[in-house]
């Protein structure tokens, strides 16, 4: 009798850290790295530092991606644009030589080469479209999706469903988009409205000082009311409804130009119907996702690396709902 119980009391202990697991199983995120615009070289980056956020944190899992189909799309060489009246003799000069390349490139467009290209780009559609299947509806319920991370997507993606993506949001999931995702569907309202915000254009790279709306959040990540980036690619953001967002991070002037006091929106997060919504226009750059000390051309040092890996794991449990954080908007933050 008591090696049977004995017996018992083990397999119970074993049961134990299961179902603990279990209870506490990561949550499922598909992150979508398809471009039907411009394609920033961070891409490949942004993939790999989700999946380590992910894995060591525990709090979510990557479970697949929606990627770039592999077929490349010839593209017809656009013509640099005209000379200001007043440029010196070396743009001039760099202009020429533009010209020049330009129209050694033009000469290569033949008939057959555009024949091609049109090709490609029907092959390269249908990919695209075949790869976006995982974020219909009907797929990210089949699989139990919880988030759909878009890491520097851009254009008119082909969606099956775009309306019933917003939808499957809007009735309790979890969506964050880093960078130029507000890049994304500019013919599409209800994703710039679920968004809260819309790329309108940006200027050089620049050093970037951040002044944090809300120290609290998760996004915020501890680092407290103040944070400067030696340099990245500063959005101005159009089509935001401050009544509708929840600030993170800000700049009080306009990033080119310093001396033009204005409120500059950087992070926000808000609801949209049930669901939790997190976005960064930070995420240009490589030395900005990745943190290896080793990364060529970094200008960013590896702690800025990570202490920007830490505002979007910060953001991406808040939307899960693993981390508080307030999303009462908040449009006297200035």
């Amino acid at each position: 009798m008591k090696q049977s119980l004995r017996l018992l009391f083990v397999v119970a202990l074993a049961a134990c850290p299961a179902f603990s697991t279990f209870a506490a199983e990561a949550k499922r995120v598909l992150v979508v790295t398809v471009t039907t615009g411009f394609r920033h070289s961070s891409i490949s980056y942004a993939e790999k530092t989700l999946q380590k956020l992910g894995e060591e944190s525990g709090a979510f899992t990557v479970v697949d991606f929606a990627r770039q189909p592999d077929v490349v799309v010839p593209r017809k060489p656009n013509k640099p644009r005209d000379l200001p009246a007043d440029a010196d003799d070396n743009a001039k000069a760099r202009h020429d030589a533009d010209i020049a390349k330009y129209e050694a490139e033009l000469a290569k467009w033949t008939p057959e080469v555009e024949a091609q290209a049109k090709a490609a780009q029907a092959q390269f559609d249908a990919a695209a479209k075949q790869s976006l299947e995982k974020v219909s509806p009907a797929n990210l319920v089949a699989n139990k999706i919880d988030m759909v991370i878009f890491a520097n997507t851009t254009g008119d993606l082909p969606l099956p469903d775009r309306d019933g993506f917003i939808k499957w949001i809007e009735d309790g999931h979890a969506f964050a988009a880093m960078h130029s995702g507000s890049d994304t569907f500019h013919g599409f309202p209800g994703y710039i409205q679920m968004l809260g915000g819309e790329f309108e254009t940006h200027h050089a790279q620049v050093p970037a000082d951040l002044v944090a709306a809300d120290t609290a959040h998760p996004a915020n990540a501890a680092l407290g009311p103040k944070w400067d980036l030696k340099q990245e690619e500063m959005y101005h953001i159009k089509n935001q409804d401050r009544a509708r967002v929840h600030i993170l991070w800000y700049m009080q002037h306009d990033p080119n130009e310093t001396a033009t006091q204005d409120f500059f929106p950087v992070s926000w997060c808000r609801l949209a119907g049930k669901g939790h919504v997190f976005y960064t226009s930070l995420g240009h750059r490589e030395d900005l996702w990745s943190d290896d000390p080793n990364l060529p051309g970094r200008v960013n040092s590896p702690e800025i690396s990570k202490q920007y890996q830490a505002h979007i794991l910060g953001g991406i449990k808040w939307a899960l709902g693993l981390a508080d954080g307030d999303a009462t908007p908040n449009p006297d933050v200035k």
